[in-house]
């Protein structure tokens, strides 16, 4: 592969310093490691940032109750931060803190730049304050008289500010979204973000505030200090060297960042805010935002007054690095949010780790050891079975790629763990231990575990980024021959080694004991392990279904049903359940629907395909989205199947 002069600078979302950051805060910085990983392995010169974000009066107020000065508190951490960072196995360039003293200065001459060229001026503000977002609300952006992104009561705020002209770059931002299809993703953010923010019209953004100290002092009015957005989302151009006077030879060769792996959560800021005041400085834009999905314990966010937080660390205790990444990298998909608990962790952990990978390469090196004093050559013919397995493979390869260039790192791990169950199964139908008893077929038998080991060669390098540990011991066990570890020998096709001379097998994954790990965990932590569930009986008995009255066929006869094609779609902002379509009835005006099954599919899922729709069915105003018609679709437990009909064309009459 060509990569000369190829450069990939990844970032995470700083880690805010109020509190331990929990399982799901980790995501962040393990899929960016695993991302950056994948680049340095392609041949990319790599630079990733991390960091925390220490300013702010929620900070300020935590520094308060425990008894202690600010820089006090965010020291203790933003350390802590770091362990858990490191703790997790990722290999950031460096951990800013937007204490440091070069970003300070920076930042403060940023916001005097903007200043001093008309595009941040001085003003109040009266409105409504949510703190632990650190956000500004109008009235009418509230829902139910709350913050609309976290749900949590605000506060009425009065107060001399400076505000950013966000509204001086509305259209030039539109068109940078138009001009840059990609530039966020999942779409489905993009859609939200253009729908909800810059069509309704953007106002102009509160940057400074006077009722807190703790951040960073307006340097030509000391009785401001400069709000989050432009203290904390500065530092991706002040981490690489940026200085308004005059930036670096490492901000000059990293900048524009390639990525910023973000929470989808905080999307508005990074695609709209950030966007506008790097446009302001005249500097170029990120190329791409990624607003990854949320980890869930169970079906709920975590929260502390839940008591159901999850910490990286614990995890790490109990199952190990690799596996914790293994889990986040594979659990959570790319539009769709994931879920933890610590027996999905087990199951997890013994179905994939333990019983599939750990046994194919254990197993596999006991063989070759057992029958061939542990050297295997490339053999020179094949067979069906092995043609297969060959060919699952290279598609593998090439999958992998195709998925790890787009980011979908759940989907590539789910390529590569199939791998290894299609070569578990290929053992089972070429029967080493059979072949191994007749003396004639020693050629077959050679074959047969050299396919499984360059099998297994090309799974530990391909697991490289998600579990680095974990795939250096793979490498090991086989004693892959030197310059067969890299990516290029893989790309270039199955059987590039001539020959392995394996060493012992060390178990990678110790089967756990789902009962006896729940207890200890119980034990340790002071919090059930398992999640009280309704009793079910073992054995599923037939359901007594509830039909309606019947109706003849006239009443039946008054439902329009008709074929849509879904054109867009979008989630609705005031809702966890509805999903915003627009579809193609086959009238040539598009179809607004509303439809419950948000936690069922994801946006992606649903468009360009056809559905069946209730055409003539009186429009309800849903969260202030004006539903014109219904999808149908099949309840299955608890379950939700939308019922597809690709093919027909939209207006189509369901007979």
């Amino acid at each position: 592969m060509n990569t000369d002069n190829k450069k990939f600078y990844i970032t995470t979302a700083i880690a805010y310093t109020s509190r331990k950051p929990h399982i799901g805060n980790t995501y962040d910085p393990v899929l960016a490691d695993t991302i950056a990983r994948y680049k340095r392995m392609m041949g990319y010169d790599v630079f990733f940032l991390t960091g925390s974000d220490e300013h702010g009066q929620k900070i300020e107020e935590c520094a308060k109750a425990q008894g202690l000065e600010p820089k006090e508190y965010v020291d203790r951490v933003a350390a802590q931060i770091k362990e858990i960072w490191d703790c997790m196995n990722t290999s950031y360039d460096r951990f800013i803190r937007t204490t440091d003293s070069d970003h300070q200065e920076a930042v403060q001459k940023i916001f005097k730049k903007l200043y001093e060229q008309g595009d941040i001026y001085k003003s109040e503000y009266v409105g409504k304050y949510c703190v632990p977002c650190e956000s500004f609300f109008t009235p009418s952006q509230l829902v139910d008289g709350k913050c609309p992104d976290c749900g949590r009561e605000v506060t009425d705020a009065k107060e001399e500010a400076y505000f950013l002209r966000l509204s001086k770059y509305q259209d030039r931002l539109m068109e940078y979204f138009e001009s840059n299809p990609d530039f966020i993703k999942p779409d489905s953010r993009r859609a939200e973000m253009i729908n909800n923010f810059l069509k309704p019209g953007l106002q102009d953004l509160c940057v400074s505030r006077t009722s807190f100290k703790w951040g960073i002092p307006v340097e030509f009015d000391p009785g401001h200090v400069i709000y989050v957005w432009i203290d904390a989302l500065s530092n991706y151009i002040t981490g690489v060297g940026y200085n308004p006077d005059g930036s670096s030879d490492l901000y000059k060769k990293y900048w524009p960042a390639d990525l910023h792996v973000i929470g989808k959560d905080i999307v508005r800021f990074h695609t709209i805010y950030w966007p506008i005041i790097l446009m302001a400085l005249g500097e170029p834009l990120p190329k791409q935002v990624l607003g990854h999905p949320w980890l869930l314990v169970g079906e709920d966010k975590m929260s502390k007054s839940k008591g159901n937080v999850i910490y990286a660390d614990d995890l790490a205790r109990h199952f190990g690095v690799d596996a914790v990444r293994y889990y986040l990298l594979t659990e959570i998909p790319f539009a769709q949010d994931g879920s933890i608990t610590y027996e999905s962790m087990i199951n997890k952990y013994n179905a994939d780790l333990a019983n599939t990978l750990g046994n194919l390469v254990n197993r596999s090196i006991a063989m070759a050891n057992k029958y061939f004093e542990g050297r295997v050559s490339r053999p020179a013919e094949r067979t069906d079975l092995d043609s297969d397995l060959i060919s699952t493979a290279e598609n593998c390869v090439k999958e992998y790629i195709r998925l790890m260039d787009i980011y979908h790192t759940a989907d590539a791990a789910d390529y590569v763990i199939q791998l290894a169950h299609r070569c578990n199964k290929y053992i089972d139908e070429t029967a080493p231990w059979v072949l191994a008893k007749d003396p004639e077929a020693s050629d077959r038998l050679n074959a047969v575990l050299y396919n499984l080991i360059e099998s297994i060669r090309i799974i530990g390098i391909l697991f490289k980024p998600f579990m680095p540990a974990t795939s250096d011991k793979i490498l090991a066990q086989i004693n892959v021959p030197e310059g067969l570890t890299s990516i290029d020998s893989v790309i270039s096709g199955f059987g590039t080694a001539e020959r392995f001379s394996v060493g012992t097998p060390e178990p990678l994954f110790a089967r756990i004991d789902a009962e006896k790990k729940l207890a200890e965990i119980e034990a340790e932590l002071g919090a059930p392990a398992i999640e009280a569930k309704e009793e079910k009986d073992d054995k599923k008995e037939a359901e007594n279904v509830a039909f309606l009255p019947q109706i003849g066929i006239d009443e039946f006869a008054k439902v329009d049903l008709r074929v849509a094609l879904i054109e867009d779609c979008e989630p609705i902002k005031k809702s966890k359940k509805l999903l915003k379509l627009t579809v193609n009835d086959g009238s040539g005006t598009p179809r607004t629907v509303c439809s419950g099954i948000a936690p069922w599919y994801s946006p992606e899922d649903l468009k360009g395909k056809s559905v069946i729709l209730v055409s003539n069915l009186k429009p309800a105003v849903l969260c202030g989205v004006e539903s014109q018609g219904m999808i149908l679709a099949a309840e299955d437990g608890d379950d939700v199947k939308v019922i597809f009909v690709d093919g027909i064309a939209p207006g189509s009459k369901i007979r």
